[in-house]
């Protein structure tokens, strides 16, 4: 998770951020180590967590010790060497810091010190300990995500300067629709207690999400005091037409009847993507290559909006899923989100021009960006699956032996609905 600890900013070229040496063999072990244990191994120990499982804990054990040893592999590395300035090595000790806490608390908790310290302060204080075990599992897994983009820009020297503005916006937008594509999945498996709980629709939390992001992206797009350019205007519109679209679907998604407020379902939030897809594949670049790869993230992105609208109109007929059955047509919209955040990630102008330079056609580039969001959406399909089957499994259980503990149980669940 850092980059080498021994910089030598003095072999680095002028206004470049790293050498252009290859990556070693070390260097690719502590990428794909690291890489698995948090994307993979502590995603999954969170939902072993929250199942309850007696695997959570050696997961995240398994995840601790490669978490280590990736982290000497780090300063072992030789070959390319990167600027003492680098996001990633700055962002590193913190990522490690918040996951010794968790370790931790874990560990706390493991000891059940209030059976053996019978006071109410023990009580209270294993309380507020079980919640921050929660907020931290949860928090984790986007400072992993956000980590492992800082570690993809820092291995080729990206985003420094004047690319940094469009680096974030590519990150952030692109890392938005990929968190959007996971929530609607993970509705799909779990999200029929929650609706019914807050008589909500789905389109009332995506409406909502939408307006609030579209007040963000109207007021951040364009850097106030500076000459407004085209890129400016087109990223403040589309900020502006979220909010305003995103206030009609609020108002959409539910209706009065008998004095009773019921959910409704609404086609806002898909036209927000159509709306936003269309501008995107019209976004003219300075090259070829990234007019395509442009083009084709806007295409998909109209494309999730237009399954959407057939999802909710013919598939499910404007009812709210009830599952456990699941639609093949309802795992569209959600990969195609992922297909377009993942798209729109790797479509900055610093890594247009490396693949311009080389001589890669869009086409493979699409190709390959492609296979990397169908293996994202595979791990959210396992991840969601998994916490459904051990859901299953508790329930088994808990009806056969209501009062019994589960070995190995994480302290999470007393503030988890099990209606869910």
């Amino acid at each position: 998770m850092e980059a080498r600890h021994e910089h030598h900013d003095s072999h680095i070229p002028p206004n470049e951020y790293v050498t252009d040496a290859p990556i070693d063999g070390i260097l690719w072990a502590h990428i794909i180590l690291m890489t698995i244990t948090f994307g993979v191994i502590f995603p999954t120990g969170l939902v072993l967590g929250l199942g309850k499982s007696r695997w959570h804990v050696p997961c995240q054990i398994l995840g601790g010790a490669l978490t280590v040893v990736g982290y000497f592999l780090a300063h072992a590395h030789g070959g390319r060497e990167f600027s003492s300035n680098n996001p990633h090595g700055k962002f590193a000790p913190y990522v490690i810091f918040l996951a010794i806490v968790q370790i931790g608390l874990g560990v706390v908790l493991k000891l059940h010190l209030e059976e053996k310290i019978r006071h109410y302060a023990v009580e209270k204080i294993r309380a507020i300990i079980v919640k921050v075990h929660l907020i931290i599992a949860c928090i984790f897994p986007v400072v992993s995500w956000v980590q492992m983009g800082f570690g993809a820009i820092t291995m080729v020297g990206f985003c420094h300067e004047d690319h940094l503005g469009q680096c974030l916006a590519h990150g952030i937008m692109g890392s938005s629709f990929i968190g959007y594509g996971l929530f609607l999945l993970s509705m799909l498996y779990v999200g029929k207690g929650m609706l019914e709980r807050t008589n909500k629709s789905q389109e009332f939390y995506d409406s909502l999400i939408i307006t609030l992001w579209g007040i963000v992206n109207t007021f951040t797009e364009h850097r106030w005091g500076q000459p407004w350019n085209h890129k400016d205007y087109q990223h403040t519109a589309m900020g502006i037409i979220w909010w305003c679209a995103g206030m009609v679907g609020i108002y959409l998604s539910f209706y009065i009847e008998d004095g009773v407020r019921r959910p409704r379902r609404n086609h806002i939030p898909a036209l927000v993507m159509i709306f936003t897809g269309y501008a995107m594949s019209q976004h003219s670049q300075n090259l070829m290559i990234s007019t395509k790869v442009h083009t084709m993230f806007g295409v998909m992105l109209m494309a999730a909006g237009v399954a959407r609208m057939i999802e909710i109109s013919f598939v499910l007929h404007d009812a709210a899923h009830q599952g456990p059955y699941i639609h093949a047509w309802q795992y569209l919209p959600p990969f195609l989100l992922v297909e377009s955040g993942i798209l729109f990630m790797g479509a900055t102008e610093e890594q247009m021009a490396l693949l311009d330079g080389v001589g890669i056609m869009h086409g493979s580039y699409i190709l390959v960006m492609s296979s990397v969001a169908f293996l994202l959406f595979l791990l959210f399909l396992f991840l969601n699956t998994l916490n459904v089957s051990l859901k299953d499994k508790k329930g088994a259980v808990n009806a056969d032996r209501p009062t019994r503990r589960t070995p190995g149980e994480i302290e999470m669940q007393p503030f988890l609905s099990d209606s869910d």
